[in-house]
């Protein structure tokens, strides 16, 4: 199987990440306690060990600012619904996944946010359109870091400053990002930063983590409540980061694996990595080029891209049609639809049928992506 579905969940992981999780499988899996056993004691010192981890690589204010989150939508849900309140004024993106689009649309109907949507054109925000959506009583700005449909990389430094000159909030969903788009947090104000830890940090599924920077102090609600490795004394959620927002045992099998794979990209560079997909991507966009039958969604950019890109299909198939003879004609997994982004597929005039995505990963290679466009080229000419 040629694998070009990276973009929703990245395959195959480095050897590394297998031999992290059968390691820790076979030796430390148990559940997590600063005064337990001496297993219980490991696996909290590997959840420990994991958030200095990600403290680093993102330049974050501490490492206990760091949530473990069952994936990047539980992370968005998190902040989301620990943020607003009654009253507030939301600004969000149609970039967005389902992931913040659906809780926020979710509080508008039930009147309990008002929330300004602002386009996007060929797949970048203007700072300028989110300053003027801006009002007084804004308390949360959330759009995502690059879209997952489009690979377009955001201009998430000025908006960020921005935002914070207006005194809101600014959650950033860094899915497509988290590991080969730079991101320091000690230069680029993100209060809120959503991620998964199974896509460009190739930890497995089940991962994933919210940072909660200092201005969120005082302001964030735990949305999960329940028991936590420490102090269970308490009668509510106890108020010590963390743990205020990590109720229940966490995946420590799973966060033993991301911390595997986080290694891997600071050993290898996040730049490198995107440098790679990237250039395999201008293939396709090279190739498009040449072709009557074949467009690419959005502006094409790589400066600013990761790696993921949408086609537009040929009128006279569907990208659900597409994406299953690729799978069982020329064993190549993409993914046809919507890509739980149902606002930007209306920008962009595809909705309902969406797109073909294609999101190579570090494994990919040159040859792989020349049989995808020969067996696109091969499926347009009706030789099957």
């Amino acid at each position: 199987m040629i694998y070009l579905d990276n973009a929703a969940t990245s395959f195959p992981k480095p050897e590394a990440v297998y031999q992290a999780l059968d390691r820790f499988a076979r030796t430390s899996l148990a559940n997590p306690g600063r005064a337990g056993h001496r297993m219980a004691i490991a696996a909290e010192q590997m959840l420990d060990a994991t958030r200095h981890a990600l403290n680093q690589f993102f330049g974050g204010a501490a490492p206990e600012r760091w949530i473990f989150t069952l994936n990047c939508t539980d992370g968005l849900n998190l902040a989301i619904k620990g943020i607003v309140q009654a009253g507030d004024h939301v600004v969000t993106t149609d970039l967005e996944h389902n992931s913040i689009s659906r809780p926020l649309r979710a509080l508008e109907k039930a009147g309990v946010i008002a929330l300004t949507r602002v386009g996007s054109e060929a797949g970048y925000v203007d700072p300028e359109a989110i300053r003027r959506a801006i009002t007084p009583r804004t308390s949360l700005v959330a759009m995502t870091h690059a879209s997952n449909v489009l690979g377009t990389v955001q201009p998430i430094e000025p908006i960020a400053e921005l935002v914070r000159q207006a005194g809101a909030l600014l959650l950033v969903d860094a899915a497509q990002s988290a590991g080969v788009v730079p991101i320091d947090l000690r230069q680029t104000p993100i209060d809120l930063l959503a991620f998964p830890g199974h896509k460009a940090l190739y930890g497995p599924t089940g991962t994933g983590a919210l940072y909660v920077g200092p201005r969120t102090d005082g302001r964030l609600r735990p949305w999960r409540e329940g028991g936590t490795g420490g102090d269970s004394s308490s009668p509510t959620q106890p108020v010590l980061l963390p743990y205020f927002l990590e109720g229940g045992t966490p995946n420590v099998l799973g966060i033993a694996g991301l911390a595997a794979g986080v290694a891997w990209v600071a050993e290898q560079g996040p730049a490198l990595v995107r440098r790679h997909e990237v250039e395999l991507l201008q293939r396709v966009v090279d190739w498009t080029a040449e072709s009557n039958d074949w467009r690419v969604a959005g502006r094409w950019d790589p400066q600013t891209h990761v790696g993921a890109l949408s086609l537009i299909v040929p009128d006279s198939l569907t990208p659900q049609d597409l994406g299953a003879i690729l799978d069982t004609s020329f064993e190549i997994a993409v993914r046809p639809g919507l890509h739980c982004a149902p606002y930007i597929h209306r920008t962009l005039g595809t909705f309902p049928n969406g797109t073909l995505r294609l999101s190579p990963g570090p494994f990919n290679t040159v040859e792989q992506i020349t049989a995808f466009t020969e067996a696109l080229s091969a499926i347009t000419a009706g030789v099957l």
